[in-house]
């Protein structure tokens, strides 16, 4: 696993920006003796600098009492309990009259009395972790999303559990108690959470730990999926964000080939037929003889799938399941009226696009901003434009260029 990466569309090759400021090891290292295998806690005094442009306390408040969130970007946890929406929600007044919409006089009260705020999904609602999250999923190859917890004095919001997903827990403010023991259940799922393995979980909870460690502010904690832990508040507030990352797995390749086995199979008419009349698909003695002529079948379907047909569908998967950088609509709109042949656009950050050919002699560019079809005379300019990562509307055509700027594809 290297960690240089190819940013995605553009020609130069640049070094890791975010994960350096998360782990303490040299890169090579922590790929090859810490991802996925092992907690890696990185203090401070050992990272370049610390989190405060990301997030802070200040923020949060902002975010409850100014922002008009909704649910579910916030939920409220207490003692191992997620607190119904209700407890911290209310309407928004003439105007804003949505049910459930965060209640800040609801939240003091409750925060007060020792509940953990969650917020969820900051990597669509605080620019400068939207920023971060983007750049460290584009370095890691994995989708990464963002929440903050924050917890009164003496507080615990959840008892031990495992994730679904490797974390950074990045301390922003305060101090925080981790205690973490070794998997029940080595890399989870995400179909396989710690509900489901409840009665091991809790047996080793009563375990002596495998870490026992106070993050302070500036300090981060790697923790692969599956590994069980447990946090409280020490003597002040503490906040922290948990960076989720939802690692691509072989299993995802496997569905991947299974699914393009079975789009050939649905395509066949001899497997369309219905089967027998009467059957009884819930006997294994009627379906037997069928069960083996279709696992030869499948088996020879799994062998014409090609690399390059899983990584089309994955690709597709990974666009949708990862945002580019923001841009503005109304801006970006106005100014694809005013476009002048002597203007230069910009692929858009973190929009990973490229270009697929079609039969017909034209191509589809296909992105997280959606997809537009290129004609053969233009492909060439769209190549420079994702080689060069920009290119002047002389270049490209003035039609061709606000249909890109439109699309969302370039700023």
């Amino acid at each position: 696993m290297s960690l240089t990466t190819q940013s995605r569309g553009l020609a130069d090759t640049r070094r890791p920006s975010a994960l350096p400021r998360l782990v303490s090891v040299d890169l090579d290292e922590f790929a090859s003796d810490y991802w996925g295998r092992q907690p890696l806690v990185s203090t401070a005094a050992e990272l370049p600098q610390g989190f405060d442009d990301l997030f802070s306390l200040d923020a949060v408040d902002e975010l409850v009492s100014r922002r008009g969130l909704r649910t579910p970007f916030v939920r409220v946890a207490k003692n191992g309990q997620t607190l119904p929406d209700s407890a911290f929600t209310s309407g928004g007044g003439a105007g804003a009259g949505i049910s459930d919409q965060v209640s800040d006089d609801k939240l003091l009260r409750l925060f007060a009395d020792g509940a953990t705020i969650v917020l969820q999904g900051l990597h669509r609602t605080w620019p400068a972790i939207s920023d971060f999250v983007s750049a460290l999923g584009d370095e890691l190859g994995h989708p990464v999303q963002a929440n903050a917890y924050v917890t009164p004095r003496h507080s615990q919001g959840f008892t031990d559990h495992y994730d679904v997903h490797d974390v950074f827990v990045l301390q922003v403010a305060g101090e925080k108690q981790w205690r973490i023991r070794p998997p029940v259940y080595r890399w989870p799922t995400r179909d396989q959470p710690w509900t489901d393995y409840r009665g091991l979980v809790e047996a080793a909870a009563a375990e002596p730990p495998l870490l026992d460690v106070t993050l302070k502010a500036g300090d981060c904690l790697y923790l692969p999926r599956g590994f069980l832990h447990s946090a409280t508040a020490t003597e002040d507030v503490s906040a922290h964000l948990t960076l989720g990352v939802h690692t691509w797995t072989r299993v995802h390749l496997a569905e991947a080939l299974v699914g393009e086995a079975m789009k050939a199979l649905a395509a066949a008419e001899t497997q369309r037929a219905p089967l027998g009349l009467g059957v009884d698909v819930g006997e294994a003695a009627e379906l037997s003889d069928e069960v083996e002529r279709l696992r030869g079948v499948l088996a020879g379907l799994v062998e014409q799938v090609d690399a390059a047909q899983v990584a089309e569908r994955l690709g597709r998967q990974a666009r949708s399941a990862t945002r580019p950088a923001p841009i503005s609509p109304v801006a970006q709109a106005r100014r694809a009226l005013t476009l002048g042949e002597d203007d230069v656009i910009r692929v858009r950050p973190f929009v990973k696009a490229s270009l697929v050919d079609r039969p017909e002699g034209t191509a589809m560019l296909q992105s997280r901003a959606g997809t537009v079809t290129v004609t053969g005379a233009e492909r060439p300019a769209v190549e420079a434009l994702l080689l060069q990562g920009e290119a002047s509307v002389s270049n490209l055509g003035l039609e061709l260029a606000r249909r890109l700027l439109t699309a969302g594809l370039v700023t």
